[in-house]
């Protein structure tokens, strides 16, 4: 008896430790999401991709309000030689929701870099056309007027969700599967 107790007790403690296999996975930060392919956040449920975009809009939001720049910035933002946290994401602010007042950017999206392949996970739309929306976007909340046309890249497996210097904007496609999830 005291043996099928010690058992049980040994078990436990395993699945403790190990994580119960039955359980939900635990919830994961913005930051680690963006180090995953496209492929793994797009799998999320869509809950779990809901709450990974409200984290990124919050994290955005606490690096500015604490002035954090360099690397650790989900939006690492380089204006004037300096390394800081580019403006914060408003609250419920649509990223595919272009406010550029009729004065599109002029971007340079790499065509081998983004898939032309649309996917409902992304409204209908095609990584290319996403990323598309989401550079013209950021490019007029963060006020980016580069010498000649933006160009837009596609940065996988980096911490940040997107990051601006010189004239080059590099967008995490994790960020855009998160985008289209909250979209409205």
């Amino acid at each position: 008896m005291r043996l099928r107790l010690l058992s049980f007790a040994v078990l436990g403690l395993l699945a403790t430790a190990c994580g119960d296999v039955s359980s939900p996975v635990r919830s994961q930060t913005a930051r680690s999401a963006m180090l995953q392919s496209p492929e793994q956040v797009e799998l999320l449920p869509l809950p779990a991709r809901q709450e990974l975009f409200r984290a990124v809009v919050r994290d955005s939001a606490q690096e500015q309000a604490i002035a954090a720049g360099g690397a650790l910035a989900l939006f690492p933002f380089v204006q004037n030689g300096e390394l800081r946290a580019a403006p914060a994401l408003e609250g419920r602010g649509d990223l595919f929701e272009v406010p550029d007042a009729g004065e599109p950017a002029a971007l340079v999206l790499e065509g081998e870099q983004w898939s032309q392949e649309r996917r409902d996970s992304l409204q209908g739309l095609s990584e290319r056309e996403a990323a598309e929306l989401v550079a013209r976007s950021l490019a007029a909340r963060w006020n980016l007027h580069p010498r000649g046309a933006l160009r837009v890249d596609r940065a996988d497996g980096v911490p940040y969700a997107a990051a601006y210097a010189d004239g080059v904007l590099r967008v995490n496609p994790v960020l855009l599967y998160l985008v289209a999830s909250d979209v409205r």
